[in-house]
């Protein structure tokens, strides 16, 4: 008799940061992740996570939208169904449900928590093995204050912490930003890498006189300086700076790189599970991009330990990405709900060892950050 899903719980958890974290469209304080527990009747359980930035702010999914989109929604076509077969239980959350892509890649990656478990192998092995068993992680700067900013990065520079630096930008006025910018790049000058993420802030004119004046000040890469839906104004800025644009909000999927790809695009392309409904879309959009020549980065929406566990054994099967990964959301909160925290280490951190994902939940940190 095969194994089947039993029971889908999912919870509220909210996180302190460690400061204000400023985006262009919110400053967040606290992260809500959406944990999911996922019990089989074989007995074991399978967890994953679901989190996104400033509750609606940034996207169309909110975490109590997620929490109450699986409980109503999703979790009743799992529920009964076999267990191991991933592929055929994530086309069938996509034949009878649209959209809710975090809330579906939770529940992929629990799904292959649990088969991990039951196998007794790594995530990154089921789907095929890890080619990386440490990777590089940047770090955000996002208090929006200067002298705050480059005492940061300083600090996690001397640490052996962090090595390269994503700046927040867009809130601003466009001249306001590009000072921030350039004074934080001329503080740390050639000892670390500086970026920008734009966060979809900026028109097309705007970001014409914005990017070039952070080309002019050394900054390396330029993510989603326009909305997300503007595909053919953000192939006219690749082709129009040295400096290489990074698709974020812009590419979602294989299908959005495929497009922005034979559209003339030539920077690089911003993974994340979350926006690709979980580790099987994110390896398509992945594969697309190896296939045209794009460099990859490894992008996170802030989750905590378990959904950036899933994203580590993910970008650990391919090859080296040209941009590194921001996989620091754990380090963005005050305190963990699992047992061993990542070990972040000399500029990056180290895949996570054991069955599934390699991780625990620590019961006592979950009841007490449990939204009640």
């Amino acid at each position: 008799m095969s194994t089947v899903i039993q029971h889908i719980e999912t919870l509220l958890v909210d996180l302190p940061t460690i400061r204000p974290h400023k985006l262009s469209m919110t400053t967040m304080a606290c992260q809500t992740m959406v944990i999911v527990r996922m019990r089989h009747s074989d007995g074991i359980e399978g967890l994953g996570e679901g989190t996104t930035i400033g509750g609606l702010a940034y996207g169309p999914e909110s975490p109590e939208s997620i929490k109450r989109n699986i409980d109503t929604y999703l979790a009743p076509l799992l529920i009964g169904q076999p267990s191991s077969n991933i592929h055929a239980l994530r086309a069938r959350l996509n034949r009878y449900t649209r959209g809710n892509m975090i809330a579906k890649s939770a529940l992929e990656t629990a799904l292959l928590d649990a088969q991990g478990k039951r196998l007794d192998l790594s995530v990154a092995e089921l789907l095929g093995g890890a080619r990386q068993e440490h990777l590089s992680v940047l770090w955000t700067l996002a208090s929006g204050d200067t002298a705050k900013d480059i005492d940061e990065a300083l600090l996690r520079l001397e640490q052996r912490r962090h090595g390269d630096f994503k700046l927040k930008i867009g809130a601003n006025p466009v001249d306001q930003d590009v000072r921030h910018v350039a004074a934080i790049k001329e503080a740390l000058g050639e000892r670390a890498s500086v970026r920008v993420d734009v966060n979809q802030a900026w028109d097309e004119s705007s970001a014409v006189r914005g990017i070039q004046a952070l080309q002019d000040a050394g900054i390396e890469l330029v993510e989603q300086p326009i909305p997300a839906r503007e595909h053919a104004g953000l192939i006219r800025l690749a082709n129009r700076f040295n400096v290489p644009m990074l698709a974020d909000e812009a590419v979602q999927n294989a299908r959005d790189g495929l497009d922005l790809v034979c559209g003339g695009f030539s920077g690089a392309f911003a993974l994340k599970i979350a926006k690709s409904g979980g580790i099987s879309g994110v390896l398509e959009l992945a594969h697309v991009a190896q296939a045209a020549g794009v460099g990859l980065y490894g992008g996170t929406l802030l989750e905590g330990s378990i959904g950036t566990a899933a994203s580590l054994h993910a970008w650990a099967t391919l090859p080296e990405m040209a941009w590194g990964t921001e996989m620091f959301g754990p380090l963005l909160l005050k305190d963990d709900i699992v047992v061993k925290p990542l070990n972040y280490t000399e500029f990056g951190v180290a895949l996570p060892q054991g069955p599934g994902l390699g991780l625990t939940l620590d019961e006592d940190k979950l009841a007490h950050y449990l939204r009640q």
